[in-house]
């Protein structure tokens, strides 16, 4: 069984295929029913990317370093970090994969050995409006940080005019770290492209519940990042299918015809060869 490990969280290794829909150029990120087993397909619209939430599921958010080197990921659910619980920021902790891992985050952080399984649920039962945050519901976010290298040991040798620096050692676990960034250093947050098509929703909007413990294992390790701002950010934003539907972003649904036991009631006596 696949354990997360926490960042300041280091996750255990699990290898696996790419997946056929995942978003992000660092990390592949996909969004999976639990419930089901299913990775849902992501559409892409009024240049966002967009899942359809079963209400009542449990979700995943799988993550795959697609990189040789360790990254940090900075992961929000409905504007809300999903290890602190703090309002989300890019400087805050967040889960550490090592180079080419795979992973599935299952819940919200309650402790080194336990999450609250995110769930698909009306809004006004998500954590985030429990918790007096509904402004950012129905979005899924991953901050993705390089690690910085690091100095090579010192050498027995007459000091060279230029310092070198190594890539991290094959088979280091990844890890988060780094300071937090001073208000003054912090990077403004980037503009996204907002569907004004949501007024159009169908059905009461989907939010992301706090639902029931789980066992999920992590341990804290070290990972000082390259710069304070991302090197990607990945959005990925979910609603279910009647207000995806009613803003464009799939195409309504049309019932495949029913197949008919006895298309021709009249007919031979038995069953004929095949042409």
């Amino acid at each position: 069984m696949m354990k997360p490990f926490l960042s300041a969280i280091a996750l255990s290794a699990l290898m696996s295929a790419a997946p056929a829909h995942a978003v992000g150029r660092l990390v592949d990120v996909d969004v999976i029913d639990r419930d089901s087993g299913a990775r849902l397909p992501v559409y892409g619209h009024a240049g966002q990317w967009w899942v359809e939430g079963r209400p009542g599921a449990r979700y995943a958010i799988a993550v795959r370093n697609v990189t040789g080197e360790r990254v940090l990921g900075v992961m929000s659910v409905d504007g809300v970090n999903i290890i602190s619980g703090e309002t989300a920021g890019w400087d805050q902790t967040g889960y550490v994969l090592s180079r080419w891992q795979s992973t599935q985050i299952t819940g919200w952080r309650k402790s080194d050995s336990q999450v609250a399984a995110f769930n698909f649920t009306a809004l006004p039962n998500s954590y985030a409006a429990r918790t007096g945050r509904p402004d950012n519901v129905g979005v899924i976010g991953v901050a993705v940080f390089r690690e910085k290298a690091l100095l090579p040991p010192p050498v027995a040798i007459a000091p060279s005019p230029q310092s070198r620096r190594a890539a991290p050692a094959d088979g280091e676990s990844a890890a988060y770290g780094g300071q937090p960034m001073d208000a003054a250093q912090s990077p403004a947050p980037a503009r996204e492209v907002e569907s004004r098509a949501v007024d159009k929703a169908a059905a009461p909007r989907l939010g992301t519940g706090h639902g029931e413990r789980e066992t999920s294992w992590v341990s804290n390790t070290e990972f000082e990042r390259r710069s304070a701002r991302p090197d990607e950010i990945i959005t990925i934003r979910y609603d279910s299918r009647a207000n995806l539907v009613a803003m464009g972003v799939i195409p309504a649904y049309r019932p495949a015809p029913r197949p008919t036991p006895f298309p021709e009631s009249a007919g031979t006596r038995y069953v004929p060869d095949p042409n």
